[in-house]
């Protein structure tokens, strides 16, 4: 017999070196939704790209890259 089961989203940035990892607001949400969604808590995140999805340990991973610029 196959047995399926739905992998969990987990999203992960980056902040001062340490992996942050966030929870999935809604199963309903678009990764980019997602992004929105805690842009509003981590400003950094307003900028950031969206990286994946990558398998790993049963979970579904996407990376919020920040894109920090440079003052010229």
């Amino acid at each position: 017999m196959l047995v399926t089961a739905k992998l969990e989203r987990v999203f992960i940035f980056k902040d001062n070196g340490q992996d942050i990892h966030l929870a999935d607001p809604s199963d309903t949400f678009s990764p980019e939704a997602v992004l929105d969604f805690y842009a509003q808590t981590y400003p950094i995140l307003t900028t950031a790209t969206i990286q994946g999805p990558v398998i790993k340990d049963d979970t579904i991973q996407y990376e919020f890259a920040a894109q920090i610029g440079v003052k010229g």
